[in-house]
């Protein structure tokens, strides 16, 4: 496994709002489209924001809390032949792991509402770019 972490949240010049998972200590990125709402709930934490009332991440987060549920981690596990990435959330409750499938942008937003890791299958790196080939007028310190 590649663990990621999130490098920016934004739109590209189409107005496609991008989400760059970056690799801990690389170079390497995997940008995942999103929708503006999927945006929203992944920049959110990223800022230290919390909404005035709970989001759907939110709710979840706290309904897993209250189980005694706690999700360890999350996983890009493959690309479909359409592109659309596909992921799961690691879930542990009464010591018994559950995977559960998830969208990528679902699983990022709650994995950074409660601080779980998130990694990509090796095989993904092939869907990778390197950051400064995205961002080729930043230097490389810009880019941490």
């Amino acid at each position: 496994m590649i663990e990621l972490e999130v490098k920016i949240v934004g739109a590209d010049e189409s107005h496609n709002f991008v989400v760059l998972l970056g690799e801990k200590g690389g170079k390497k990125v995997l940008p995942i489209r999103v929708g503006y709402f999927e945006a929203q709930a992944i920049a959110l934490p990223l800022q230290g924001e919390t909404p005035p009332r709970p989001l759907t991440h939110d709710l979840l987060l706290k309904c897993a809390e209250e189980t005694g549920t706690v999700i360890d981690k999350i996983v890009i596990t493959e690309i479909t032949q359409e592109g659309t990435y596909i992921a799961e959330i690691y879930m542990t409750h009464d010591q018994q792991t559950k995977i559960i499938d998830a969208r990528p942008s679902d699983a990022i937003a709650l994995a950074l509402r409660c601080g779980a890791k998130i990694y990509m299958r090796p095989q993904l790196i092939e869907f990778t770019e390197d950051m400064e080939n995205i961002f080729p007028d930043c230097k490389g310190e810009d880019l941490n």
